[in-house]
């Protein structure tokens, strides 16, 4: 296989007059685990559906396993697995029988009854599709893009509208892929998921990559160790100037009705917030905090919150 199982240069896509994608420039590398994150509208889908050949670039070029769309659509087809954001499957098949339908789409690839249980739906086995959970159903369209044996799998979106343990359920299920060399393109909005399951990743925003590497890598970059997030009750307005002009705050802003502080140093930050709440005469009435994360990426880069979109 090529050292870069992917590569996309200069690529754009519009809808009218609207710009899904304008001029992305991607690599992921073979045996990587890449994330494509942003919020909702960021063009995810809309990359990874033209990675996919299931729509066409307004310009550009898209590389996939050293092949591309134009030439090579067949062969791609072997190769790639693809978990769309929302697979419908037909609910009158059992799950065997629909396994073994995407089975028979391609030239290799495990028994169906292995790749059941690489999903852990041993028991789900003979049902139909229509009475399987929300999870059920994900992990069942996870078997599906796994029937080819393929070398590079595309899964966008797999985790949305998932109950935590589902999700985490799901999460397992993808490590274990990535964990036996194979490549994976990933898009999603949760944080932790990229955090969690991507070695490498590109955050979108409005149809570019506005910031690329791995999550710490990242994280690093913004000068930002920890959020902290308090809220007081006083009968007037705090006074947020005095903590703007502490070295160790790098960003204030309010959010949710708590004030939100991006720190270098929270053992010096959350003294100093204490000392100055006592001195303005304000009682604390809510106080947590945390490390910074890929969500405190976006919030620097953008000034917005993903939940917001």
């Amino acid at each position: 296989m090529p050292v870069r199982a992917l590569r996309v240069q200069n690529l754009r896509k519009s809808y009218r007059d609207v710009a899904a994608v304008s001029g992305l420039d991607l690599e992921v590398r073979t045996g990587e685990c890449f994330g494509l994150l942003g919020p909702n509208g960021a063009g995810k889908t809309t990359t990874i559906e033209i990675c996919e050949g299931l729509t066409t670039p307004d310009s550009g070029t898209v590389e996939v396993l050293g092949l591309n769309w134009k030439t090579s659509a067949n062969q791609l087809r072997q190769r790639l697995g693809i978990q769309l954001q929302e697979t419908q499957l037909s609910e009158k098949l059992t799950v065997l029988e629909t396994i073994r339908l995407f089975r028979s789409f391609f030239h290799r690839g495990p028994d169906p009854a292995a790749c059941i249980g690489l999903v852990q739906l041993e028991e789900k086995r003979n049902s139909r599709v229509g009475q399987l959970s929300g999870g059920q159903k994900q992990r069942l369209a996870l078997a599906c893009a796994l029937a080819g044996d393929p070398d590079l799998i595309f899964l966008d979106e797999p985790t949305t509208g998932l109950d935590p343990q589902a999700r985490r359920q799901l999460w397992d299920l993808i490590e274990q892929f990535k964990h036996s060399g194979r490549t994976i393109l990933l898009t999603t909005h949760y944080m932790d998921e990229a955090e969690r399951l991507c070695d490498r990743v590109a955050i979108m925003d409005r149809g570019r990559s506005i910031a690329l590497g791995t999550p710490r890598e990242l994280v690093v970059s913004i000068g930002i160790e920890h959020v902290v997030e308090f809220a007081s009750g006083g009968a007037r307005p705090l006074d947020t100037g005095p903590l703007l002009r502490l070295d160790c705050i790098r960003q204030l802003e309010h959010h949710n009705g708590f004030i939100r502080l991006q720190v270098a140093e929270l053992h010096r930050a959350v003294p100093a917030l204490l000392a100055e709440l006592d001195r303005q005469q304000m009682p604390l009435t809510g106080l947590r905090t945390h490390s910074a994360t890929l969500e405190d990426v976006f919030v620097a880069l953008t000034g917005r919150h993903l939940r917001d979109e």
